[in-house]
């Protein structure tokens, strides 16, 4: 009897994160009803009460990520005063979450299977969003709407190669002091006024 009780209280939110795990741990294909219903301790019943099929939660789960993992940031990050602050908040802490193998599993995942046709449109938009914010904090500082936005692309490109790196070949990245130290630089670079200067 507590197990159906149990089961009545998962919310479409709780099948959403569950597929967002599924998704961090073995990619697009992970999204089976049955398994995530282990996970959840539920049953298909369950499922179907919240998602008409697997793409509903799919997309549900892009969703998720989308508020979790951009609309969350941005928001962290405009609790900063200015725009010199919240792109140095930006990048340290993007950075460092993107060290954790275990957070930056649902980008990689994500990308991966960026030509799905549901996670095709989320990547764009999501995208987008991310380059967008960048570049208006650019051109707070600045910089032209050319330049900002160039600014922004080589920031989001770099953090999706650090994640890679993470991902495929965490040796070849600094530990320690020295990945303080790289990302130091790389703050330095991107947000000191040389850095966002039109050339």
């Amino acid at each position: 009897m507590a197990d159906e009780k149990t089961r009545k209280r998962l919310t479409a939110e709780d099948w959403a994160r569950a597929a967002m795990a599924a998704i961090s741990e073995g990619g697009l294909s992970a999204v089976a009803v049955e398994p995530i219903a282990a996970r959840l301790g539920a049953t298909k019943g369950s499922f179907y009460w919240h998602f008409a099929n697997r793409d509903a939660l799919i997309a549900a789960a892009l969703d998720l990520w989308e508020r979790e993992h951009t609309e969350a940031v941005v928001a962290y990050v405009e609790a900063e005063p200015d725009a010199h602050a919240k792109l140095r908040r930006l990048f340290r802490d993007v950075t460092v979450w993107a060290a954790s193998a275990a957070e930056n599993r649902i980008e990689v995942a994500l990308l991966a299977t960026a030509s799905h046709p549901l996670v095709a449109p989320a990547v764009a938009r999501i995208t987008e969003h991310r380059v967008s914010y960048v570049a208006s904090l650019y051109e707070e500082l600045g910089a032209s709407p050319e330049r900002s936005r160039h600014q922004a692309l080589l920031a989001f490109t770099a953090w999706l190669g650090y994640m890679q790196l993470v991902h495929a070949t965490p040796g070849v990245l600094p530990g320690g002091a020295g990945a303080s130290a790289y990302l130091d630089f790389v703050l330095d670079q991107s947000v000191t006024p040389q850095g966002i200067a039109d050339g």
